[in-house]
């Protein structure tokens, strides 16, 4: 079976093609960062507009470096959520009218478990079950996962998510959008002894999270430094690595609390803060102290793409899932309301 897949729910446009016997085929991503740097963070109408333009040529693209043509299609598959509606609508409404137009199946699927399965599409992938640390764009969760669609939430972020205040903090210290590469690689330069910033929500039991403490302490400091005229690259430097230092320590000591609490010896960790190679470093050491593994999607596959959401819908398309006739865009959409896959009538 060989699935059409479509991500449109920000600022990344993405598709992809999966086969289900050979695998991912191909796939190609276009980012507006550049786009929406001018204005320090995405703009949801200027989204929509460059899905509208990009997502056919990207299509075609995918296609051809596959060497098929859409008749060779068998079903499609789009992000039908959370994101920004007016993004959600040009892949949905793209995906469907395709569909249409083949007379092959179309489904919508959720944004944040093509994050939580994109490991499936590396040669080591996970196998059930598993714990998951989703650290994207807005969402700061850990997931108990069982099998597809069967996810328990252990814990979530209160308010802003790992990802967000990477990127509060980057404004702050004066640093391009988006923020969480820019203050990683500020952090290298860091002096580790200078600050040490809090580490939110760990002096107390659970799995939750909250990052708008440590976002005001590092406003603070920046704050305290530029007043005494020492705001200077080693002043921003060594915030960044605190600030890192501290974002990374929370979120190692919540995985170790949910790997013993749930008593398994997998970890997967998806998103766009994945990528950071300090978590990485720290997320290893903690995993082989408990006999673990830890398993990542490699670096292009961390942040929005389409083969995540292709991965996807394949496994729910070849359960029988469909769309019915009308698309699906949902700008909230908690991913404790998937359920395992149910034949549509």
């Amino acid at each position: 079976m060989r699935i059409l897949g479509i991500e449109t729910s920000c600022d990344e446009t993405g598709v992809a093609l999966y086969d289900t016997e050979r695998g991912l085929l191909a796939d190609a991503l276009y980012s507006q960062v550049a786009m929406h740097a001018d204005y320090g963070g995405v703009v949801p109408e200027l989204a929509s507009r460059d899905h509208t333009r990009k997502l056919l040529p990207l299509i075609q693209q995918v296609l051809d470096s596959a060497a098929l043509v859409r008749g060779d299609l068998d079903g499609i598959a789009y992000t039908a959520g959370p994101g920004l509606v007016g993004a959600l609508m040009v892949g949905a409404s793209t995906a469907h009218g395709l569909a249409r137009a083949l007379g092959i199946p179309v489904l919508g699927v959720h944004h944040m478990e093509g994050h939580l399965l994109a490991p499936m599409l590396e040669d080591e992938a996970p196998a059930f079950p598993f714990v998951a640390l989703l650290v994207s764009g807005g969402h700061t969760q850990l997931v108990e996962v069982r099998g597809l669609g069967e996810y328990r939430l252990l814990g979530e972020s209160v308010d802003d998510a790992a990802g967000e205040a990477f990127d509060k903090a980057a404004k702050m210290l004066g640093l391009p959008y988006p923020g969480g590469p820019q203050v990683a690689k500020l952090a290298e330069a860091g002096d580790p002894a200078r600050f040490r910033f809090p580490r939110p929500m760990t002096d107390r039991p659970g799995l939750d999270f909250s990052f708008s403490g440590l976002k005001t302490h590092t406003l603070t400091t920046a704050n305290a430094l530029r007043d005494a005229g020492e705001l200077d690259d080693r002043g921003r430097a060594d915030i960044a690595r605190a600030f890192e230092e501290a974002v990374v320590d929370t979120l190692v000591i919540k995985c170790r609390r949910a790997l013993d609490q749930t008593g398994l010896k997998r970890l997967v960790v998806a998103g766009g803060v994945s990528a950071n190679r300090r978590l990485r470093e720290r997320l290893g050491i903690e995993v082989g102290k408990r006999r673990a593994h830890a398993y990542y999607p490699r670096g292009r596959f961390c942040t929005d793409n389409g083969a995540m959401i292709a991965y996807v819908g394949a496994q729910r398309l070849l359960a029988g899932e469909r769309d019915g006739e009308a698309m699906r865009a949902v700008p909230r959409w908690p991913l404790a309301e998937l359920t395992p896959p149910v034949a549509s009538e």
